[in-house]
């Protein structure tokens, strides 16, 4: 029987050719881009709050689309990458948090399986570090990770979900494709992640972490069920938006997904650690902030975290409504 492929919400379809692909490593190489910028680091990294932490909730961006989440005393983390290179090009900057700086972590959750957000190199690493280390993956992956060494894997589904200690973990739907070898594409699924702390521990609002994504009418559902208090979303790896756009947001559309997820707080990602399409992480931040300005969104709602920083959890207990746009 052969086995499944998945498809995103309408059959949108990732539909680039061969010839395609070649037009646009043509204009890649074309392109001179200035990559001066770099993104900052954290002067004060909390690590020994980290390190102690079991009652607040914290969310610290290692970098890419790599973030430690704290919940109700639970390590976990998202998309973690700590490659060297991705292809043939260098990581621009160093990850915020090395990886023997780190807490316990519980449980890795995997948003799809493209290299830059599944790096096996880095998840056996976490596991000798963490012997009981649990991952949460899209529906299709599980059997790749368990022949890889992975023994406590969990497969979800789209709006699936699992208890976890004080939380809840829910799969959302996202506008992306997975490919790790020839034969393989759409093999395994994609999406993102809700935690959704339960009544009475700790926050009550969620943390929305998008994955990888193109625009899709999927962030107006995630908002129509959840309460969601923070949202990372990806800005970068847009350009030129002919190729990119069915996989991967403009700033201007992650600020608007921010609106239609009803979220209250923004948190930037998949920027300045790889050279993944044309755009510059510069460039990137620059869109963010004017169409961030245009549509006249509170400054205090958008965190432009730095390499290994935290979030506090007290942004998570703002009741305020959010701005109308």
């Amino acid at each position: 029987m052969p086995r499944q492929r998945f498809e995103n919400l309408g059959g949108v379809r990732n539909t680039k050719t061969l010839r395609d692909v070649r037009k646009w490593r043509r204009q890649k190489k074309a392109k001179i881009k200035d990559y001066s910028y770099k993104v900052p680091y954290c002067e004060n990294r909390q690590l020994e709050l980290l390190r102690g932490n079991r009652t607040e909730t914290t969310v610290t961006w290692i970098g890419h689309s790599s973030f430690l989440v704290q919940i109700a005393g639970i390590n976990l983390l998202l998309d973690p990458v700590w490659a060297e290179r991705m292809g043939l090009d260098k990581r621009m900057t160093e990850p915020g948090i090395h990886l023997a700086e780190l807490p316990r972590i519980d449980a890795v959750l995997l948003s799809h399986s493209h290299y830059d957000h599944m790096d096996l190199s880095s998840l056996k690493r976490l596991l000798r570090l963490n012997h009981h280390l649990q991952l949460f993956v899209p529906e299709g992956l599980g059997t790749k990770l368990m022949t890889s060494g992975f023994h406590r894997v969990t497969e979800l589904s789209w709006w699936g979900r699992v208890r976890l200690v004080g939380m809840e973990l829910h799969f959302v739907p996202a506008q992306h494709w997975t490919r790790r070898t020839l034969t393989d594409a759409n093999r395994s699924h994609w999406g993102g992640w809700v935690l959704k702390p339960y009544e009475g521990e700790g926050c009550g609002k969620a943390i929305y972490f998008a994955g990888d994504s193109g625009y899709f009418p999927g962030f107006k559902m995630i908002g129509d069920r959840f309460d969601i208090g923070i949202a990372l979303l990806p800005i970068g790896a847009y350009e030129p938006e002919w190729f990119m756009h069915m996989q991967h947001m403009t700033p201007e559309e992650a600020v608007q997904s921010f609106i239609d997820c009803r979220a209250e707080h923004f948190v930037p990602m998949h920027y300045g650690a790889y050279k993944l399409s044309n755009d510059t992480p510069l460039e990137a931040l620059n869109r963010l902030k004017s169409e961030w300005k245009r549509r006249g969104l509170a400054t205090e709602r958008l965190h432009l975290l730095k390499l290994g920083e935290t979030m506090p959890g007290q942004t998570l207990h703002n009741k305020e409504e959010n701005a109308d746009a």
